[in-house]
């Protein structure tokens, strides 16, 4: 851009002295230059947009040429500032001797006129603003059938003879949207469904489990006409419901348990999400309510942990941890972790792709860049991580408990501290008498020998008064190598395990990868032993009494092979003997040898210092502090949720759109406002003011929920019809854009919508109305003929079979086996292993414990995690949002579901279910067993 500015300096400057020269010679100066100056926004854009940039724009740069921007334009060297003859676009667009312009290839010439301006722009300097980049018109626009004010469609008449013939079948206003296209399609519905069947299709569908066998008698006893209608009401009354159901919106809101990402570390405090989820779906709260609690709930719902924990939707996805240093990929990363927010919540509850706009106008939607950016401000003040959860009460009545411990803990610390300076100013004044007492080297981690006068003892210790590495500490030091050497000759090192030497002590394991280091607590004097004490001694009981005069301990014997410094050492320590492990004699110490560090000497100093009142006085203060330590802890802690912070600073902004999406190029400046795809008929906000940053988006949770954003309404009754048919009306729920599918029946999704906002975005009723209605309760039975016009039933000339998802066949096969646990809440389960060391590793269990026999929904899901039978059966990974499951046909899932441990235990604990409820008889238990399994008796011929 540079030179295009220094070239149009030169122009202006040259183009002043031909307006000079022409008016001296009486010549018009309009013939050399144009009057009016160009708008390049309304003039020029426009021409490269509609016939240029289709094929020249970057990645489809056809004759390598971009007209995405001045500088490709001008790089291409098609444009020679003020000369619009001798610049080769004007000539590519020029008809010559009556033939057709060379460009555009594809779509009809440009106009004189729209030459003309060209010739002009480029007479006047091409001025191109810098931060405009022109893309491709979207396919489609403002009048796309998704964007569009909600319809009141009228439910279709059908003549006097489908009355006739459909009346059982025609159950609810569904059934007329329904048969009114198939009639058009020469398409006849199937006849309702067997009473059995369609229980257990309704008990499935509403609560994820099988209908037990009393269930299924008790429904087909019962001959009322109210029968069928009694089932729905108790089955979207029963708890089970929201778990069934709650599951399915987890999926569209990507709610996993681990940050993902090459860590991938597990969140312990995400479940209070997935439990007010359910909570909320079994209370049939609004959805717009819900909406709203997901996006700002620490606005709508503050002081109200039950409700607010819903804003935990914002960083329920994937979330970049590792912490990169480099500015510019910092900026990268942030930029990425707002951009899945913005995808998460304009798939979930507007269906378009707004991401898509992140680098330019959206390529399909009518969607800007400057909308992208300005959700980007609205969600610019959200981070990633745990938060208090409580309420103020509880934060109140916390505080009220620790204040008076906390103030005696404040008093007693002075008094101690400065009975400390004291002992250190006296310490300073005699440093040098003190140290002149320090005459050998420091300790050595390769190998620290200690020679005494020989001693008989059968008991040997070393204890650690301060670790290497903090000399406060006493715990948790390493010891690779211990010996003990004998003082007569031959010298022998009588410590070793084959000498009969048994070391002991209270060792710590480390529990993410058990067996790679300790507690190996032989001392073989080859490959070394392992000891990692959890408390502040190593003993070592040899087989007799011995008479010794040295000890080697180490922590890196081989000093070219320098330890991991996650190990710690002894910095001060003694050397203890026994002959009955009772009374002990110091032979040796570290006292006179330097210290390791300057922290050690000025603890040594302290020691050597204070006198026995005041060593007195100081251990009386420690254990007071101690005893109000105790007391503070036992004061539980609130408990924390997985809810995100809120980053005043970054929520300031100012915010700009980001070219090419890249943060270190910064376009036009935006504020937090409403994208705007839906003015024609829903009013838009704009914030300025960037103090509130909650504010902003409660705004934008009123814009998303309200009456009149028919998209919203539109994309959560679609969610409803594919969750209860398997196929949404709209078969891309998270599309609802020009690559999305259209509806297969637009005026029924209306009327659906329609209905949720009538009964006030309560869910339960449009449950009621979809599985009360004959397309719901008709048959599944194939029909040939049928299928070869429609062979996924689109238009339901049958109910379109489904198989269970991944939970439900777990979940089915515990309640068959009389496994089931239905606590509800809390913590979830693990079927796999975790474990931890700066990156995280998931090893899938072999046996499962009761402890994981509850519902699949409270498995604590990590992303990219794989759990054998659940992964088979096409549970989606949770690093993105899973409108719909795929559905997979695999030999390792037969393979899997017949071999797996799991199933196993199910066959067994089943076979012992059978033998209790019915006794040792066959026949008894195969007929019990049909009934667990399939609601029904077996045939005669499966007998």
């Amino acid at each position: 851009m540079r030179c295009q500015q220094t070239a149009a300096i030169i122009y202006r400057s040259t183009m002043g002295l031909v307006i000079y020269l022409c008016l001296v010679h009486g010549l018009a100066p309009g013939l050399l230059i144009a009057q009016e100056p160009i708008r390049f926004a309304r003039e020029i854009l426009p021409i490269i947009q509609d016939h240029c940039i289709a094929c020249h724009y970057p990645g489809n740069a056809k004759g390598d040429i971009s007209l995405a921007t001045f500088d490709d334009l001008e790089a291409a060297g098609y444009v020679v500032l003020g000369e619009p003859d001798s610049s080769y676009l004007i000539e590519l667009v020029t008809s010559h001797d009556g033939q057709q312009a060379s460009m555009p290839k594809d779509g009809p010439a440009l106009t004189e006129q729209q030459v003309r301006l060209l010739r002009d722009w480029i007479e006047q300097g091409a001025q191109w603003p810098a931060d405009i980049t022109i893309h491709e018109r979207p396919k489609a626009d403002a009048s796309w059938w998704s964007l569009q004010p909600l319809g009141k469609p009228t439910v279709p008449e059908l003549d006097s003879q489908s009355r006739q013939q459909y009346r059982d079948w025609l159950r609810t206003p569904i059934d007329r949207f329904v048969l009114d296209e198939l009639q058009q399609a020469d398409l006849a519905p199937n006849p309702l469904a067997d009473r059995s069947t369609l229980l257990r299709r309704l008990t499935f569908d509403l609560t994820g489990l099988p209908p037990t066998p009393e269930e299924m008698a008790a429904f087909l006893a019962d001959e009322s006409p109210l029968a069928y209608e009694r089932q729905v009401d108790r089955l979207l009354a029963s708890p089970r419901y929201g778990e069934h159901w709650g599951r399915h919106w987890l999926d569209v809101v990507r709610f996993g348990e681990s940050t993902g990402y090459e860590r991938n570390i597990i969140i312990d405090d995400a479940w209070p999400f997935r439990d007010y989820v359910i909570r909320s779906l079994n209370a049939d709260k609004p959805f717009s309510t819900l909406i709203q609690e997901h996006l700002a709930g620490d606005v709508v719902a503050a002081d109200d942990p039950q409700r607010e924990i819903g804003a935990a939707f914002l960083v329920n996805g994937p979330y970049d941890n590792v912490g990169n240093q480099d500015p510019v990929q910092a900026a990268q990363i942030r930029a990425n972790t707002i951009d899945e927010m913005i995808r998460a919540s304009s798939e979930a509850f507007l269906g378009l792709t707004f991401g898509c706009a992140r680098c330019h106008d959206h390529k399909f939607d009518p969607i800007r860049q400057t909308d992208y950016y300005q959700l980007y401000a609205t969600f610019a003040g959200v981070e990633h991580g745990s938060q208090v959860w409580a309420s103020a009460s509880e934060r109140q009545a916390r505080a009220e408990r620790l204040g008076p411990l906390q103030e005696q803990k404040n008093q007693l610390t002075q008094q101690h501290d400065a009975l400390l300076e004291s002992i250190r100013s006296r310490a300073s004044a005699h440093e040098q008498e003190y140290a002149s007492r320090w005459t050998r080297p420091t300790v050595n981690r390769t190998g620290t020998q200690e020679d005494f006068s020989p001693v008989e003892a059968r008991f040997v210790r070393l204890l650690c008064d301060a670790r290497d590495d903090n000399v406060a500490a006493r715990s948790g030091f390493h010891i690779d190598e211990f010996e003990v050497w004998s003082a007569n000759l031959p010298k022998r090192n009588v410590a070793l395990a084959a000498k009969g030497g048994v070391a002991s002590g209270p060792s710590r394991s480390i529990e993410d990868f058990p067996g790679a280091y300790g507690p190996q607590l032989t001392i073989d004097g080859e490959s070394g032993a392992c000891f990692i004490a959890s408390d502040n001694y190593l003993m070592i009981e040899l087989a007799t009494p011995e008479t010794i005069d040295r000890v080697v301990f180490s922590s890196a014997k081989d000093a070219n092979k320098p330890e991991q410094p996650k190990f710690s050492f002894p910095g001060e320590y003694r050397i203890e003997v026994s002959l009955d492990g009772k009374s002990w004699t110091e032979v040796a110490s570290g006292a006179d040898r330097l210290p390791v560090s300057p922290d050690h000497r000025q603890t040594r100093l302290l020691n050597l210092t204070q006198t026995d009142e005041e060593q007195r006085k100081l251990a009386e203060l420690k254990r007071s502090l101690q005893a109000i330590e105790v007391q503070l802890r036992q004061i539980p802690p609130l408990p924390t949720a997985w809810i995100g912070k809120r980053n005043a600073q970054a929520a300031k902004g100012p915010f700009y759109v980001f070219l090419g999406g890249s943060p270190q190029k910064t376009g036009s400046e935006v504020a937090p406002a409403s994208p705007a795809i839906l003015d024609t008929f829903l009013e838009g906000y704009r914030i300025e003011d960037l103090e509130q940053e909650s504010q902003r988006r409660f705004a934008f949770a009123q814009w998303v929920t309200d009456d009149q954003n028919a998209l919203t309404a539109r994309v959560l009754a679609n969610r409803l019809w594919q969750y209860h048919f398997g196929t949404g009306i709209v078969s891309t729920p998270n599309d609802f854009g020009y690559m999305g599918e259209p509806p297969s029946h637009p005026e029924l999704l209306d009327y659906l919508a329609g209905q949720l906002l009538r009964y006030g975005w309560r869910l339960k009723p449009i449950h009621k109305l979809i599985v009360m209605s004959g397309a719901y309760r008709q048959a599944s039975t194939f029909r040939e003929a049928a299928a070869r016009s429609d062979a996924d039933s689109r238009l339901l000339w049958r109910f379109p079979p489904q198989r269970l998802s991944a939970e439900e066949i777990r979940d089915c096969m515990l309640s068959i086996a009389g496994c089931l646990r239905l606590e509800m809440g809390g913590p979830g389960f693990r079927l796999y292993r975790y474990l931890q060391d700066n990156v995280a590793t998931y090893v899938p269990l072999d046996e499962f414990s009761p402890d994981t026999y509850r519902r699949g929904v409270y498995h604590q899901n990590a992303r990219a995690c794989k759990t054998d039978l659940l992964t088979e059966f096409d549970q989606p990974d949770c690093a993105f949002s899973a409108a719909k499951r795929a559905i997979t046909t695999t030999p390792l899932q037969a393979l899997t579901a017949l071999n797996h441990e799991f199933t196993i235990d199910m066959a067994n604990a089943m076979a012992e279910r059978l033998i209790a409820e019915v006794g040792s008889d066959a026949m008894l238990q195969v007929q019990r067993a049909f009934l667990l399994c399939f609601g029904r008796l077996p045939t005669q011929q499966e007998e």
